[in-house]
């Protein structure tokens, strides 16, 4: 999946100005990655391929929650408060109504949250100095490249190869409005 509009050189420098509140936001992302990953689990329980991901997915991005946290408390910082992402609610807003397309959907904004998530997490890594957190956004980078991936074959197990690119495009061409949108801010999205 190609993203259509790169993360602007702003966003870089307000994640290392406040890389404290960027830590905070983090550890929230990826603790509601594995809320939805379990909610999809939920709401399509029949769809075996889709569940056995998901579990596996949620064990993961709870595994990166931790890492956060673990990098949040060597630095003397608490977990902070469950704020709404503007970017996933605005991607979000782009969802059609009825079953099988609000399910396409999901799977693909899912991908492509996951896509701008490994830019991002790669920008920081190669902004930090050598280190363990350096080290650690480089794992958490290629992790998301994989769940990018992992997104895309399962809406392809669902849906036909045309249906899924068409709408895909057409969500990438959303997301990259969105970018354009936010200001820069010291948080993933």
């Amino acid at each position: 999946m190609r993203l259509k509009a790169p993360t602007s050189p702003l966003w870089t420098e307000a994640v290392l100005r406040d890389f404290d509140a960027f830590l905070r936001d983090h550890a929230n992302c990826e603790r509601k990655a594995s809320g939805s990953a379990m909610n999809m689990v939920s709401h399509y329980p029949d769809r075996t391929e889709l569940v056995t991901a998901m579990i596996d997915l949620a064990r993961e991005e709870l595994e990166h929650f931790h890492g956060v946290y673990q990098h949040m408390a060597s630095r003397g910082l608490a977990l902070g408060p469950d704020l709404k992402d503007p970017y996933v609610r605005r991607l979000s807003q782009e969802y059609r109504k009825g079953s099988d397309a609000y399910f396409l959907d999901r799977l693909l904004a899912a991908g492509i949250l996951e896509a701008r998530g490994c830019e991002r997490f790669g920008l920081v890594a190669e902004a930090l100095p050598p280190g363990s957190l350096r080290d650690f956004y480089r794992d958490i980078t290629r992790s998301e490249a994989r769940h990018q991936g992992l997104f895309v074959r399962l809406a392809l197990l669902y849906f036909d190869r045309p249906a899924v690119e068409a709408r895909l495009d057409e969500l990438l061409d959303a997301e990259s409005r969105i970018v354009a949108d936010l200001p820069p801010r010291a948080a993933l999205h």
